[in-house]
């Protein structure tokens, strides 16, 4: 949620400065009569409540949105990628989502028939659960090739990591198509 409001907060900001840069460009070429911009300031020093105002809250609002923009460009990454932590008798071991998710790939990569795999993996309080996401070719039964990929996956990974595999999700996106030939007859 914070993650959209900041690319809010940078949408509303690179808008108003695009405007404000393009206007200074318009005046510095004096496509922007002199008098049209003197009267524009001087609004703001006349008894119109309104445009000062406003143009009060537009500061504020934008030197707000500046102090948020420059937090986030100086903060530390506090959260580095996602990794699973265990402790044993020499001292701590940490490894990285990706790592477990190219292990579940390379498991599943072993059977033939799949095209355009893809892993997520997530932490429950049972172990890790595995999603792969694969294309079959079609020559081969579903059921017997999920069933061979979750356990070739879950022993890989459980074997490399030492890390309990709680489940492991096939999810069968498409069928390849096979090319059609056409058979030429002489």
């Amino acid at each position: 949620m914070v993650r959209v409001i900041d690319k809010l907060l940078l949408f509303v900001y690179s808008i108003v400065i695009g405007a404000a840069s393009i206007g200074l460009f318009c005046i510095s070429l004096r496509w922007i009569p002199e008098q049209t911009a003197v009267d524009a300031v001087s609004q703001f020093y006349e008894d119109v409540q309104w445009v000062q105002v406003a143009g009060a809250v537009v500061g504020v609002v934008l030197f707000l949105i500046s102090l948020r923009l420059f937090y986030i460009s100086v903060k530390r990454s506090g959260s580095t990628s996602q990794s699973i932590d265990q402790r044993n008798e020499f001292g701590d071991i940490r490894i990285s989502m990706e790592t477990v998710e190219n292990l579940a790939l390379k498991a599943a990569s072993r059977h033939r028939g799949l095209k355009d795999l893809r892993a997520r993996i997530r932490i429950s309080e049972a172990g890790l659960d595995i999603v792969i996401r694969t294309v079959v070719d079609g020559d081969s039964s579903i059921p017997v090739l999920t069933e061979e990929i979750q356990r070739s996956v879950k022993g890989h990974v459980e074997e490399i990591t030492g890390i309990p595999v709680a489940g492991i999700s096939v999810y069968v996106a498409n069928v390849v198509q096979a090319p059609a030939f056409k058979s030429r007859v002489e």
